[in-house]
């Protein structure tokens, strides 16, 4: 009799220990709409192991890609209501909730990929990352997103003036709408997931993106034509609900924070390669890529400037930036 009371005793021991030990993880739930090949799903990833490594076992995170918890607009919403502890969207999105974040749409800001990178990675940055803590979101990072280059189904692009009369669709920005409609062109705010269908049947007559979103989309196979003008150099942005950070200690935000920084170099590497796989399949798969005179859309677009002059601290952070370059301000 006594023995089974231990046996019970012991059992019950082992029991509540092994609940108690899983009560002492924190689990942090992460979503975003991208596929598990993309660069941002494998940095993510990275980030998830590198967490769980620096805390000890003392935090995870389970990660939900390809839209199981809804789209980018919809994970950023669970994330405002705390619903959500983190998610990834495009700094575009951002430009909702802080005018400084118009930057990134602006054409032709950043000299190259290294010259962007070192305004991501300087006091610019870090000040952008804070700037959605009144609408329940911290940045933790961001990651990279190559530039944006229009494609198109039945007329190449070649210089700005053939952008003129065409359907493009853009993200709901008004930074996007406004360089499209500078060059002529009719801008159409569509969601990216019901892109391929207006491709299809005509709603728009092309749109912009990246190589990687291109290729991985398949729109290469309604648009044949791909312009690498590289207007735009948006970059994603890694966001954390306030509700969680306010809840984390002092050593699991340090934790959390050198985990997604620790990720960015390994996402800027795959997003390189991510790229170069991207132009070659698409061009294998009968894309003509064009490479147009740059500087004949850098003077199309160049009167955009002058609109942000008395936007906050906009034009600020433009000569800011362009200063960071040692280019000639406008």
């Amino acid at each position: 009799m006594k023995i089974n009371n231990l046996l019970i005793a012991g059992t019950l021991f082992l029991f509540f220990a092994g609940c108690e030990q899983k009560e002492s993880v924190r689990v942090i739930k992460l979503a975003h709409a991208l596929d598990r090949t993309h660069s941002v799903h494998k940095a993510m990833e990275f980030m998830a192991e590198t967490l769980e490594e620096k805390s000890g076992g003392k935090m995870r995170m389970d990660i939900y890609p390809s839209q199981q918890l809804g789209t980018e607009r919809e994970c950023l919403e669970l994330l405002q209501i705390g619903s959500l502890d983190m998610t990834k969207v495009s700094a575009a999105v951002m430009e909702s909730y802080s005018d400084n974040y118009k930057i990134f749409g602006i054409p032709y800001l950043f000299r190259d990929t290294e010259h962007q990178y070192q305004v991501l990675d300087s006091e610019i940055g870090e000040k952008l990352l804070g700037e959605g803590e009144k609408y329940w979101m911290q940045g933790l990072c961001f990651y990279a997103s190559g530039s944006r280059s229009f494609y198109t189904k039945t007329k190449p692009i070649k210089k700005p003036e053939d952008v003129e009369g065409l359907k493009i669709r853009v993200m709901q920005s008004a930074t996007s709408i406004n360089m499209v409609r500078t060059m002529g062109g009719s801008p159409t705010p569509i969601s990216f997931g019901e892109l391929y269908t207006a491709l299809q049947q005509g709603v728009v007559d092309g749109a912009e993106n990246n190589p990687p979103s291109f290729y991985l989309s398949r729109h290469y196979e309604v648009c044949k034509y791909y312009t690498l003008d590289e207007h735009t150099s948006i970059p994603d942005i890694v966001l954390v609900s306030t509700t969680l950070w306010e809840s984390l200690s002092e050593q699991e935000k340090q934790w959390l924070k050198e985990a997604a920084d620790e990720s960015v170099p390994v996402q800027r590497q795959l997003w390189d390669e991510s790229e170069q796989e991207a132009l070659a399949a698409v061009k294998e798969a009968g894309v003509e890529i064009i490479y147009p005179d740059k500087s004949e859309f850098v003077e199309a677009t160049e009167e955009m400037y002058d609109d942000y002059r008395d936007v906050g601290d906009v034009y600020s952070l433009i000569q800011k930036i362009k200063a960071m370059s040692g280019t000639p301000q406008p």
